[in-house]
């Protein structure tokens, strides 16, 4: 199968060289390397402008829009593989990434998207751990990710998380990354709603933890700076999250997810138990998270329940 590698970047050429010697280093090279670009981004266009045209077959695409789901979009438009591997600007992949995730789509012609385990590197810390509950989305619309942690065997799950995850090219051929997914870089949660509607056209969503890349977390350049607070980067992550579920969840589903998210909520997307829990702790910024996680949920609300359902109409044309 021919595979396209897609790695959208944006000012972080010292992790993207990073990331292209990795790919240089595959067991099964990649037949193409599209590597996405702003328009803007002077510092990635000089790296890439010094690299050895042989060593990789890369090539490059612009864009002018802000945010991964545009880049995302984008590339996806022009591969040619069969099989899109994507993989962020900030991780490596271990030298048997193609390999592995080539191996799952050779053996089921079911399986629509292929993904990993990524273990993710704070400056020189390993985060540690072990899970075997991976990529799940439970009945009443609380999703658990644990993809840097897995271990077992491979299996089918409900998510698979973007710096390591591919798929069918044929699954999403008519299926694009949800452009009103809110945020100006990472735009959390883009996948979620990608997975979801690959999984309601009957698709397998593969995760096996064998399939590995490091993610080295390098610095964002927008709103959503990681582990610091930012009221906008809290609001959009949840709404992004909140409008990917109502759209995918049954009405009976839809009406516990919404009880559950106001009244309960997790740590990245506040209900009111968490506001009670942190409040002693965290004071004010137990308000401020407060707020922005129910302003995100809201504006979801409203997006959904406005009639746009952008995923009704792709898995019209699975």
């Amino acid at each position: 199968m021919m595979i396209s590698v897609l790695i959208p970047t944006y000012r972080r050429s010292q992790d993207l060289a990073r990331c292209l010697v990795a790919l240089q280093q595959q067991a099964r090279p990649a037949d193409e390397v599209l590597v996405v670009v702003r328009d803007s981004d002077t510092e990635t266009w000089q790296l890439l402008a010094e690299l050895d045209p042989h060593a990789l077959p890369i090539r490059t695409v612009k864009v002018g829009v802000p945010g991964v789901v545009a880049a995302m979009n984008a590339g996806v438009d022009v591969a040619k593989g069969e099989i899109i591997a994507i993989t962020d600007d900030d991780a490596a992949p271990h030298a048997d990434w193609l390999e592995r995730i080539e191996a799952h789509y050779l053996a089921d012609e079911k399986v629509g998207g292929v993904g990993g385990r990524d273990r993710m590197h704070y400056g020189t810390q390993l985060v540690e751990g072990q899970s075997h509950v991976v990529g799940r989305l439970q009945w009443f619309g609380r999703a658990i990710g644990n993809h840097h942690l897995g271990v077992g065997n491979a299996r089918e799950v409900d998510i698979l998380k973007g710096v390591n995850s591919s798929y069918r090219r044929s699954a999403i051929a008519h299926i694009r990354f949800d452009e009103r997914m809110r945020g100006t870089g990472a735009q959390v949660h883009h996948e979620l709603m990608l997975c979801l509607t690959l999984k309601r056209a009957g698709w397998k969503l593969i995760y096996d933890p064998q399939i590995v890349v490091d993610h080295y977390l390098g610095q964002r350049f927008d709103e959503d700076r990681r582990n610091q607070f930012n009221a906008i980067a809290f609001s959009n992550m949840t709404y992004n999250e909140t409008l990917s579920l109502l759209e995918h969840l049954s009405p009976i589903r839809r009406t516990a997810f919404a009880i559950w998210a106001v009244l309960v909520g997790t740590r990245d997307a506040w209900g009111l138990v968490q506001l009670l829990r942190f409040l002693p702790s965290q004071r004010k910024l137990a308000w401020q998270k407060w707020l922005a996680s129910m302003h995100g949920r809201w504006q979801a609300w409203l997006t959904w329940s406005n009639g746009d359902r952008s995923s009704e109409v792709w898995a019209q044309h699975l």
